[in-house]
């Protein structure tokens, strides 16, 4: 066995890994709090993949200097896609919070399908270049073969994110808030939790690491259109679900997976069936735990 090669896919997979979880993380919260699948969760990360591309090409434009570019694209994505996030929560699902479901499974597709709409007629339906942001690291050159500064900087920021999200959860006011509206929605009311508060930042979270994600994908794969929202929805949502629907460290743990399932098959096997081999997987895992890797089966008192 290539050692080397071996380990540019496990590498690869890392950085594919690292990308779905900044995703799949706004999947896990929304649906641990409300258990809501939001399906326009994909549209907001691209959203946050314009909005950075808007802001990246003004600021190259005056001459700033490139990381900075970078810093100042991607707090633009995040406030912009927070605000859209915390909108969407407002008009679609808030008023079908005590209606079935489906309701709100179905207002969360045309949601998808509205803001899909609204950036193809407001952009364009072309893929557009998007520049590289991501500085190259000097001390990092002898390691470039392997993976890049581009990948290094992508797990980087999902590491810290993930780090910060968990201090939030756990150690924070507004953390154990969240925790008991994701138990008990209508005891946590009782004890004064403000649970539309809970409900609201819960998707501004999942809206920011999104848009986060975004831009820096964005830079590494270097071009976006209108539709990127859907296919990195689609995965991060599978993702999601593989870890355990609901649970943080399951989505995390489920976007590796599906990372590195993806890079092995498709670097050993074929690329022709990525998609293939990634759902197969899925299938395997639910058919043996359908509560997801991390995730805990409940039982129904009747």
């Amino acid at each position: 066995m290539d050692l080397q090669y071996f380990a540019e896919l496990f590498l690869g997979g890392l950085t594919r890994g690292s990308i779905y979880a900044l995703i799949a993380l706004g999947y896990t919260m929304v649906y641990g709090i409300i258990e809501l699948i939001n399906f326009a969760h994909g549209e907001i990360y691209m959203i946050g993949a314009f909005t950075g591309l808007i802001v990246a090409t003004v600021l190259t434009f005056a001459g700033f200097p490139t990381l900075a570019v970078l810093v100042l694209a991607s707090v633009a994505a995040v406030v912009y896609s927070s605000c859209y996030g915390y909108t969407m929560e407002k008009i679609a699902y808030k008023p079908l919070r005590g209606a079935p479901r489906l309701s709100a499974l179905i207002s969360a597709i045309g949601m998808s399908l509205f803001l899909q709409n609204y950036v193809l007629l407001a952009q364009t339906s072309d893929f557009l270049p998007f520049p590289s942001l991501v500085p190259d690291l000097p001390f990092w050159e002898p390691y470039a073969h392997i993976i890049s500064s581009q990948e290094i900087v992508i797990i980087s920021v999902t590491a810290l994110v993930m780090i910060l999200l968990n201090l939030l959860i756990k150690f924070t006011r507004m953390g154990k808030a969240m925790r008991a509206t994701s138990q008990d929605r209508e005891m946590a009311m009782l004890t004064g939790v403000d649970v539309n508060r809970v409900i609201s930042l819960t998707f501004i979270i999942g809206s920011a690491t999104a848009a986060l994600g975004a831009v820096l994908i964005a830079s590494h794969i270097g071009q976006i259109n209108f539709y990127v929202g859907f296919i990195a929805g689609i995965k991060a949502f599978v993702a999601a679900v593989l870890g355990g629907i609901g649970s943080v460290p399951g989505a995390v743990v489920g976007a590796l997976v599906l990372g590195w399932t993806e890079s092995f098959f498709t670097g050993y096997i074929s690329s022709d069936y990525e998609d293939v081999f990634a759902f197969i997987f899925l299938v395997v895992i639910l058919i043996f735990k359908p509560s997801g890797i991390l995730g805990r089966s409940e039982t129904q008192k009747v």
